[in-house]
């Protein structure tokens, strides 16, 4: 369920907890192979599903950077602060992907706000901790420390 902040104070009041789990979305083949063609990364364990199903993980797998990119979707999914007049990405702290995501995975991503500051005039930055889990996996496939700036709000 999605958390709404109705302030910059109700958001500095989260730090220290998780806020929110996603719902599940389905990685599928087509974004994979969509994704390649827009990077130009065409290594055949994510384009080549004849070739990916006699390698390490028997069939292909999504790009780390294909995961990465779905932080805003889930962030999206997972919260908001009313009053906000634009969000944007600041930036990353630290990345990992502990374990691959096969084609057709269904993923969802666990929030948790370890800081808050304010950005002046009206702006406060969040630092979250992301962890994107793939349905029935042991560990994470992607886990991060992502900046993320919120402008208009009220304090």
């Amino acid at each position: 369920m999605k958390k709404t902040f109705r302030s910059y104070s109700e958001v500095t009041a989260s730090i220290g907890q998780e806020v929110a789990v996603t719902d599940w979305i389905e990685v599928t083949q087509a974004q994979i192979d969509l994704f390649a063609q827009a990077t130009g990364d065409h290594q055949w364990i994510h384009t080549d599903p004849a070739r990916a199903a006699a390698g390490p993980f028997g069939t292909t797998i999504a790009h780390g950077f294909l995961t990465l990119s779905l932080l805003p979707r889930f962030m999206e999914a997972a919260f908001e602060v009313e009053g906000t007049k634009m969000g944007v990405n600041y930036g990353l702290n630290r990345v990992r992907f502990p374990a691959p995501v096969p084609a057709g995975s269904r993923l969802r991503a666990r929030l948790a706000l370890t800081a808050a500051e304010a950005v002046p005039p009206d702006g406060m930055q969040m630092t979250w901790e992301v962890t994107v889990e793939r349905e029935g996996g042991d560990k994470p496939v992607c886990v991060a420390e992502a900046l993320v700036r919120s402008y208009g709000a009220r304090a």
